[in-house]
């Protein structure tokens, strides 16, 4: 902290912290999820055929992460559309997504320069929701540091984690793509942070959530530009996460290859069985020629 305050970061830090993210970053935020949305196999179609389940997506791709929140703190699911700014904002923004003239604005949002600005901005609203999300469960569970963590990580990423859901409003149903199963960068990011906001909240990590906010945000903010950037899916967890899983669950590995090692075993006993029968099969044919020509 010290050499924190010598760099004169404090005020930048607590500035940033206090920073509007209405309209602004919202705004960035609702473009980039709806452009995301555009993006899924059969989502343009279906703003044709049938715009209320288009814009039904829209919203969970927009506020699913408060959705899914107040369900699990036990409040009202449609709580967050009475933000009737937030709600028209969004809608706005799907409809030039799916419906503007000549797809003008998609091409301009989707213009790599200014999507790269947009997708930092994005992650400001990310990391902020995160933030309040550990406050908000902090102040129903003091001392229930499961349920923030749980509550941190679905504000961040509560749009994944409900990709099933919105999967079947668009009718398609593919429970191989979980988020669980397999989770994103933003995912597993959001649980690494929200375990961070649960350690500053419950003052066992020594630093302000001024700062912790915003390097966070500073961290999340270059990981998806970068990665949007170079068209990357990888994540820079990959090689602290391996070694870790290594050390504690061993290897990922094993029981695959005792199953393979088995596979191998039983082919082996298999071709073997097939040799010995062909083998069997061709003394048999060819005693049964030479007692032809005998007889």
């Amino acid at each position: 902290m010290e050499l924190l305050s010598a760099l004169s970061l404090d005020d930048l830090a607590v500035s940033f912290s206090k920073l509007p993210v209405f309209p602004l970053f919202d705004v960035a935020y609702y473009i980039i999820s709806i452009l995301y949305l555009k993006y899924e196999p059969g989502a343009v179609a279906l703003s044709k055929r049938s715009p209320v389940a288009s814009w039904l997506c829209a919203m969970l791709y927009c506020f699913g992460s408060y959705i899914l929140a107040d369900v699990l703190l036990g409040e009202s699911p449609i709580h967050y559309f009475s933000n009737n700014a937030n709600i028209l904002l969004a809608s706005a923004v799907w409809y030039l997504t799916f419906f503007c003239p000549l797809n003008i604005f998609y091409k301009i949002v989707s213009f790599l320069p200014v999507k790269l600005v947009l997708v930092g901005m994005k992650e400001v609203v990310r990391v902020r929701k995160i933030a309040i999300g550990i406050h908000h469960a902090h102040h129903q569970y003091h001392h229930g540091w499961v349920i923030m963590v749980l509550i941190g990580w679905v504000k961040g990423s509560g749009v994944a984690l409900m990709s099933n859901l919105e999967q079947l409003l668009r009718g398609v149903w593919k429970p191989e793509t979980n988020e669980i199963l397999h989770m994103s960068f933003p995912t597993k990011a959001s649980l690494y942070g929200a375990i961070l906001f649960t350690l500053q909240q419950a003052h066992w990590l020594p630093i302000s959530k001024a700062y912790l906010i915003f390097f966070f945000t500073l961290f999340m903010a270059v990981c998806k530009i970068y990665m949007t950037a170079t068209h990357s899916h990888g994540s820079p967890f990959a090689i602290f996460e391996s070694g870790i899983c290594f050390v504690l669950f061993g290897s990922a590995n094993g029981d695959h290859d005792d199953h393979s090692d088995h596979h191998h075993h039983h082919d082996d006993h298999d071709v073997s069985h097939s040799a010995a029968k062909s083998k069997e099969e061709l003394n048999e044919g060819t005693r049964k020629r030479k007692t032809k020509k005998a007889e």
